[in-house]
């Protein structure tokens, strides 16, 4: 963790204030005086303010159940930000794991700990994420296939890496990959010339959403273990 945010994540001081305090020589790690904000702290590290010594406060991880019309984002924009729905302290120190657009329900992980998120969300861990899909047309007989061999989204050199599809009716179908590209299930669909109504992602990893739609709740020590051990290298 920066040494910035391990002063945050020790006590009630902003990053501007963390800054000032680093740059002024008040904190020490291991014995040394620190002045570089960027410097890494690990768990290990024996790190002090003023000859005080900080412990950080566990990390924190969320299930969200995401409406339509909020986006995935710190702060309002043109819609509301989806970290208004959580009523916990210190939200600004949280942010979003695997981001979906404004029109897309789900499920979204928010959490404090960026190891673990970027873990998550990283192409090279092959992270599956499960989406309910609602289709325009009837979907195509070679769907199923076309997904698996890969599809080559508009503008882009590379076919997207093999998907799998479940077809529940002709318009209704489950989407899983374990990539991320920009607004990537709306672009495979229309590629192979049909169009998303509406997208729900309903799992990612093993984790299933199991709340109502506007809720939220704290991830179980065993749920955040089990997706580490999936994903976390």
């Amino acid at each position: 963790m920066r040494l910035d945010k391990f002063i945050c994540k020790s006590t009630h001081y902003t990053l501007a204030e963390a800054l000032m305090l680093i740059e002024t020589g008040r904190v020490i790690v291991n014995e040394t005086v620190v002045f570089e904000v960027s410097y890494q702290a690990h768990k290990n590290s024996v790190v002090t303010l003023d000859g005080h010594s900080l412990t950080p406060r566990p990390f924190r991880y969320f299930m969200l159940h995401k409406p339509v019309d909020m986006i995935c984002s710190n702060v309002d924009e043109k819609y509301p930000s989806v970290l208004n729905l959580l009523d916990v302290d210190s939200v600004s120190e949280l942010h979003i794991a695997g981001r979906l657009d404004a029109d897309t329900t789900g499920l979204v992980l928010v959490t404090d700990d960026g190891h673990w998120s970027f873990n998550l969300t990283s192409p090279s861990n092959k992270c599956e994420k499960v989406y309910k899909v609602l289709l325009s047309k009837p979907i195509s007989p070679d769907a199923a296939q076309r997904f698996a061999e890969g599809i080559l989204l508009q503008g882009e050199s590379n076919l997207t890496l093999p998907a799998t599809l479940q077809i529940i009716d002709p318009y209704n179908v489950f989407l899983t990959l374990t990539e991320g590209r920009f607004h990537q299930v709306k672009r495979m669909f229309s590629a192979i010339g049909n169009r998303v109504k509406s997208l729900h992602r309903q799992q990612i990893g093993s984790l299933e959403l199991d709340i109502e739609e506007g809720h939220w709740r704290s991830l179980t020590l065993a749920e955040v273990e089990t997706l580490s051990v999936e994903h976390l290298s």
